[in-house]
Formats: structure tokens, C-alpha cells, sequence
């Protein structure tokens, strides 16, 4: 993913290096991003035109082939209402960023265009659209905008090189950067090259570079400012990672005139969001068991004739404030699993509170497919139904486990433990034991139920991808 860390001295006597890996011919550096971003705003704008279309048949096969038509017509309108939302602006603006992301600005293109269809319907004769098209309409154009927007993002990082990145700093905060680089490979970014310090001078280290991380230590004004004259000269994108110490997770970017000022979250959770988390749980969970009733008794079926045992493993898990509950899972092991823990790990000598076996003897035939889908964790829907589960937050870790934890470590027992959280779509069993308290206290921190809503869309992804899950 990254070179061996390279001087400023060698950096500027051989920026051609930089420059060598997967340029297309006749780029350089500050011109090869700019034909990146065009057609990714492109193809995001193709995308909600199919969106669009999707829509209109939907109003077609609801009002007529008449009115179907008619709506298409309003398409002009449906771009405009993205394109004040910034909707084709925001991915070049950030290092990452998804389609969940946007999911609420998706959701006023989707009413705003809608209602835009809907005027121009009942203006024109002879039919008036009825509120179930409205409604039809609405839905397919919130879910066919969504699909089609991952399509046109895949499809972008597949017809352009990865993003070449230079980054500007040593020690732990770089580190890190790397680090997250490698994991998040949708970032499309790629590292060619580390200086220790920004050059004062010249901007002809910046060759064959597309963006540059300032991962530094320590902040420095004028070397900010520096750099964000250097890389609007060469048309080079910045991103500056602060001191994860200083900034922390809980802060918000505000402006008061040209003042920019961070305000910390330090304030408890209001009792209402906690309310509406703990009712849309017993909802959500009471309508997926039945959903999913057929689904569970195939999966219990399955793992009875692939290994003698209970199809459901209950293990004690410290929930709430640490205190014990019974946690179900799919069992996913040998019926002995419990007794031969020793033969594979030994708690006492572990350095942190958790371990991950990515290939674990105890671990069935079925039981592999069912941790590569996540499908073993579903019975955890009955202990959210029961309220000593949520369904988004910390994961729940063993008793024994807990028990071992420091005072600084115990903050993630604040809330109820999740089916799914951070962790599940940030990494799963590749973070160690840090990213993972950082990822969740990132989330305690800002918990809200968009926040919620878009952790549980995130995980589809997570799963689908299966990347470290043990």
C-alpha cells in the first residue's frame, strides 16, 4: 500500500518516483485528479437520471403510459433539486465518502423531485395523480437513487487509477493514516510516498501527487497555510489529520464570520432519543423474527445434521453497566467449544481484553458460512426484543473479558450492547483493540438515530464485503 518512508531530500531530488506509478500518459501532477472528478459527477448525474427513469415507470404502470411520459419530463428538475442538495459535490470535497453518507440529502432529492413530478401531473389533464402513486413514486425514487448511486461509485473507482497520495508527517498520527488507508480500501487512495516536514519552498515535490495528508503531531499555522498555497498552485488536494488528542471524536466544525471554532459534545443523551432507540428496537426486532422465522428454523436445521449439538449457543455477555445477560448466538463451534478455550488461547496471558482467531479449530463447516454471513448473530434479535440488547452499539464481550477492563476502557458499557455497531462496519476482527475503543467511543460520543440508521445500512455493505469476520 505505502513505500519505505522517504526524507524531504529525497523526496525533492526524485519526484519523478512519485510520479511513476499508474499515471495515464500526458498527466502530472495537478492535472490527473481533474479529469477524476468530472466524470465521477458524471456518473453520479447518470445515475439519478436512471433513478429517474425508474420513477417514471412506476408512475407509468400506476397512471398510465401517458402520465409516465409526462413525468419524465420533469427530469431537468429532479437534476437541479441534486445539484442544490450537493449531491454531485461532496465526494471530491472529502477522503471518504459513501453513498450512506447521504442518505438524508437523498432522501429531500427524493421528496423534492417527487413533489416537483406530482405539480406538473396535476396541472396537466385529465388525470390526477392518487396518493398511492405519490407514495409508490417516493419509494422507488429513494431506493433507486441509493442503488444506482453505489453502481456509479464502483464503477468509477474501476475506470480510474487509485488517488496518489503523499503523506506529511511521522510517528503514531501517521501511523494511523496509513493504517486506516489500508483498511477502507473504497477511499481509492493510494500512498506513494512520506516526507518528514512540508518543504518552505517550491512546489516541485508535489509532482506526480494528487493529494497531500498532513499528519502531524504538532499544528502549525504557517505551515498550514503553506501548504494550501503549494497545492493550489499545483492543483493538488489537501487533508490535514489533526492530533487525535486535542480534536478527539466528539467535536463539530462551526464559523462564526471567518472564525472557525469546535465545539466538543460534552453533554448527556437526551431521554427522547434514548426512547426512540429503545422503541424502534422492540419494533424492529419483533417484525424481523417474524420476518425471518423460516430462515432461522432452516439455519437451526442445518447446523443439527452438520454437528451434534443445540442449534443456539447462550454465552454470558456483560451488557448495560457490565452486568450479565445471556446472550444467543447461532452456534457456530463444536458443542465443546467452551472447555477446549484453553487449547486455543489463554485469557490470562492475552496483553489486551479481547481476542479475535481468524482460523479457529473449534469453527464447523456450517459454522464458517454462518460467521462469513453474519447470520449467526440473528438470535441476538430476541435479547433485543427482551431490552438487553440494542440494536446498534458496542459490541457485547464476555464477562471474563470485561472483567479484565481498566477504568479508561469502560465507557463502551454505557449503552446497551448492539447486534451490529462501529466495529462491524469499520474493520470487524481486523481492528485491534484501540481502534476499536476509538471507533466506539466516536460513537457514544455523537450517538443519535440517523447515526443508528446509517451504521445498520453500512453493515449490509460490511457483510457482504466479509472482510474480518472471524
Amino acid at each position: 500500500m505505502s513505500e519505505p518512508h522517504v526524507g524531504v531530500d529525497a523526496a525533492l531530488a526524485a519526484p519523478e518516483r512519485h510520479a511513476a506509478r499508474s499515471a495515464p500518459a500526458g498527466l502530472e501532477s495537478g492535472t490527473r485528479h481533474l479529469g477524476r472528478d468530472p466524470l465521477r459527477r458524471r456518473l453520479l448525474a447518470s445515475a439519478d437520471t436512471l433513478a429517474v427513469g425508474a420513477t417514471c415507470s412506476t408512475i407509468g404502470s400506476l397512471q398510465g403510459a401517458a402520465a409516465g411520459v409526462w413525468a419524465l419530463t420533469s427530469l431537468p428538475a429532479w437534476l437541479l433539486v441534486a445539484k442544490l442538495t450537493g449531491l454531485y459535490d461532496r465526494d471530491h470535497r472529502s477522503l471518504r465518502h459513501l453513498t450512506v453518507d447521504e442518505a438524508r440529502s437523498l432522501g429531500v432529492w427524493a421528496a423534492g423531485g417527487t413533489a416537483a413530478t406530482l405539480l406538473l401531473l396535476y396541472l396537466l389533464p385529465p388525470e390526477t395523480p392518487s396518493y398511492a402513486t405519490g407514495a409508490a413514486a417516493l419509494a422507488t425514487a429513494a431506493a433507486a437513487g441509493f442503488a444506482f448511486r453505489v453502481l456509479a461509485r464502483r464503477i468509477w473507482r474501476a475506470l480510474t487509477p487509485p488517488e496518489r497520495a503523499l503523506i506529511v508527517g511521522t510517528g503514531s498520527l501517521a501511523e494511523l493514516t496509513r493504517r486506516k488507508l489500508r483498511l477502507f480500501a473504497d477511499m481509492h487512495v493510494e500512498v506513494v510516498g512520506e516526507v518528514a516536514a512540508a518543504p518552505v519552498e517550491g512546489t516541485g515535490w508535489l509532482t506526480g501527487v494528487d493529494r497531500v495528508l498532513l499528519a502531524e503531531g504538532a499544528i502549525d499555522e504557517h505551515v498550514v497555510a503553506g501548504l494550501v498555497r503549494a497545492c493550489r498552485e499545483r492543483n493538488a488536494k489537501l487533508s490535514m489529520i489533526p492530533p487525535t488528542g486535542a480534536f478527539g471524536t466528539a467535536v463539530t466544525l462551526t464559523r462564526i464570520a471567518d472564525l472557525p471554532v469546535v465545539e466538543y459534545n460534552t453533554w448527556d443523551i437526551s431521554r427522547s432519543t434514548l426512547f426512540l432507540k429503545g422503541t424502534i428496537d422492540v419494533l424492529a426486532a419483533a417484525f424481523s423474527l417474524v420476518l425471518l422465522s423460516p430462515l432461522l428454523a432452516l439455519v437451526a436445521l442445518a447446523i443439527v445434521l452438520d454437528s451434534r449439538g443445540s442449534p443456539i449457543f447462550v454465552q454470558r455477555r456483560a451488557g448495560r453497566g457490565g452486568r450479565p445477560f445471556s446472550m444467543l448466538k447461532f452456534r457456530t463451534m463444536v458443542s465443546d467449544a467452551e472447555e477446549r478455550l484453553p487449547e486455543v488461547v489463554s485469557l490470562d496471558d492475552l496483553e489486551q481484553p479481547m481476542f479475535k482467531l481468524p482460523r479457529d479449530p473449534r469453527v464447523t463447516r456450517i459454522g464458517a458460512l454462518l460467521r462469513r454471513t453474519s447470520v449467526d448473530e440473528l438470535p441476538q434479535l430476541v435479547n433485543v426484543l427482551k431490552g438487553e440488547m440494542s440494536l446498534v452499539g458496542p459490541r457485547p464481550e464476555q464477562v471474563e473479558l470485561v472483567e479484565r477492563y481498566g477504568p479508561e476502557h469502560r465507557f463502551r458499557l454505557a449503552v446497551k450492547p448492539g447486534m451490529t455497531g462501529p466495529m462491524q462496519v469499520f474493520g470487524r476482527g481486523e481492528l485491534t483493540f484501540e481502534e476499536r475503543l476509538a471507533v466506539e467511543r466516536d460513537y457514544l460520543e455523537n450517538l443519535s438515530l440517523g447515526r443508528d440508521i446509517q451504521i445498520l445500512a453500512m453493515t449490509v455493505a460490511a457483510v457482504a464485503g466479509g472482510r474480518g469476520a472471524y
